[in-house]
């Protein structure tokens, strides 16, 4: 087996796209009915993922995650710390490596295959509610039921789009940047 080790190169480009998921992390759009907020942070994971691949892309996001652990307030409205992981958002927060790593998994092995791409990210995404919504129901003493309708339902259009927007433009922005990222 070939020992590959990370170049300076792909450690730039993973703290560059951990960067952007800092700046776009924290922007949120609360809604009045549930905690849970509207957010980039998914839209950034699937166009890390589209340029860094899974594994360079579920590091940049594990590396945001510990930086807002630390309480570097990068995550939803700008706040950071144990208590935002421990809240009632922290499954998503949690659910999102996963949705890393599944939607990345796709992308890197299904070259060209759009429906693949967004069948990888459809299936992060449901991983990513099933621990969002688990957690969010256990915290606010909810139904799962209820906390599909407080975490979930409410977010399917906009995360429509975000997969809609992603899987146009990721393969775009790959190209325009294989020079740099390859």
């Amino acid at each position: 087996m070939k020992n590959k080790k990370i170049t300076t190169k792909e450690i730039t480009l993973i703290g560059l796209m951990t960067a952007v998921t800092c700046i776009l992390g924290p922007l949120s759009m609360p809604l009045p009915f549930s905690v849970v907020p509207i957010t980039f942070t998914n839209l950034v994971i699937y166009f890390t993922v589209f340029l860094l691949g899974w594994k360079k892309g579920t590091i940049s996001y594990l590396i945001y995650l510990l930086i807002g652990l630390v309480g570097v307030p990068v995550f939803s409205g700008f706040e950071g710390g144990l208590g935002k992981l421990a809240g009632p958002t922290g499954g998503y927060l949690i659910g999102f490596v996963f949705l890393a790593v599944i939607s990345g998994l796709f992308i890197e092995k299904c070259k060209g295959k759009i429906y693949m791409y967004v069948f990888g990210m459809v299936l992060g995404l449901l991983v990513t509610y099933l621990f969002g919504t688990a957690w969010l129901a256990y915290q606010l003493d909810l139904t799962f039921s209820e906390g599909l309708f407080m975490g979930v339902i409410p977010y399917i259009p906009g995360d429509i789009i975000k997969i809609a927007a992603a899987v146009i433009l990721g393969p775009i922005l790959r190209r325009h940047l294989a020079g740099i990222i390859n």
